[in-house]
């Protein structure tokens, strides 16, 4: 069984906007080995003599600023998504609770699953222009920005162009959401101490942990979406992806059948795939810093609003504030703040007079 309880000294506005804010931070940061993962995925030319050729290569054509394609798309499409993703987990979880405040093993799944359900296909249509984005030539643009990727993809593909992919993605998210999750979950057990008491660099492992289990199951369900969002009739050369397929299946079958059943991984580490070259490592090196961050700054704009409600003394500790109760909400907290000053004003006027 596992423990998780909202921690009421947060309103519901304030983990939104750490959520949030975390997303968008770690996604900048990382958002040239993204771009590299994509196109690794995709099977774009660029490709083909490794990441570091990728990189080169890509730069001398189309600048540094290329290594930065798609990422305001994919900051738009984040802040929501992993601000749906975080609050719907916490309130699948608690629905899922027992009377004593337990949840077991299979339901904690069962809840990061349904969040990260909720969360891609809210959020789906960004994701496909921002894979659109990355696969295009900067200085021979299909798409000139992000609106204008919608507008044409929808007169010229239709409604469904915007969702294509969106199986595997789904697929995709019930591995990567609950093994997430469930790591996240279980950290009071693992450190055997509470999870407001983590340190930065417990957050950062923590994510790092968490990532590198839901990856490694979700990857080839990440693989053929990213070809069917970037294949294109309209694009130049079917947008560049290295396999033609008609559906998702399709897909799984001309991906095995040309690249082998290790390049639905590909991209991961080479850990997994002994026989890769540095194609696999660059998944690793994305996807461990981007969570890492993710959770540790979540947990870090946490501390702050525990700070600025008035339940710590410093958001670089976890020293409680002394004679605060704990269990109050913060507006319960400053209702009582406001009484205490309240009844402290007279008295000092009487001692005055």
């Amino acid at each position: 069984m596992a423990t998780l309880r909202r921690d009421g000294r947060v309103t519901a506005l304030q983990r939104l906007g750490c959520a949030g804010l975390a997303g968008a931070l770690s996604l900048s940061l990382t958002a040239p080995l993204e771009l590299l993962t994509v196109l690794a995925q995709v099977g774009t030319w660029h490709c083909r003599r490794g990441l570091r050729g990728a990189g080169r290569s890509l730069c001398r054509t189309e600048g540094v600023r290329a290594l930065w394609k798609g990422n305001l798309t994919a900051c738009l499409r984040l802040c929501p998504y992993s601000a749906l993703q975080l609050a719907a987990s916490r309130r699948l979880v608690t629905l899922f609770m027992d009377e004593l405040g337990h949840i077991s093993h299979w339901r904690a799944i069962m809840a990061g699953s349904l969040a990260g359900m909720v969360a891609t296909i809210v959020t789906y249509p960004t994701d496909v222009i921002k894979t659109r984005l990355i696969v295009q030539n900067r200085l021979e643009p299909s798409y000139q920005g992000i609106f204008h990727a919608f507008y044409k993809i929808y007169h010229q593909e239709g409604l469904r162009a915007l969702y294509r992919g969106v199986s595997p993605a789904i697929l995709g998210a019930v591995p990567f959401s609950a093994g997430s999750f469930f790591v996240y979950i279980s950290l009071d057990t693992i450190w055997q101490q509470p999870i407001v008491r983590f340190t930065p660099l417990q957050n950062f492992a923590n994510g790092c942990v968490a990532a590198a289990v839901a990856q490694t199951l979700s990857f080839p369900f990440e693989t053929v979406k990213r070809k069917m969002q970037a294949q294109s009739p309209w694009l130049p050369h079917y947008g560049g992806v290295d396999v033609h397929f008609t559906g998702m299946t399709d897909c799984f079958r001309q991906t095995v059948k040309h690249k082998g059943v290790l390049g639905l991984w590909s991209g991961l580490t080479p850990s997994l795939l002994k026989c890769c070259d540095e194609d696999y490592l660059h998944r690793a090196l994305q996807i461990v810093p981007y969570f890492g961050v993710m959770f540790s700054t979540f947990e870090f704009c946490k501390r702050v609003c525990l700070y600025r409600n008035g339940y710590i003394e410093s958001p670089l500790n976890y020293k409680l504030t002394p004679g605060v109760d704990q269990s109050l909400h913060p507006q319960e907290l400053r209702e009582l703040k406001l009484l205490r000053r309240e009844n402290f004003e007279p008295r000092k006027s009487a001692l005055e007079n």
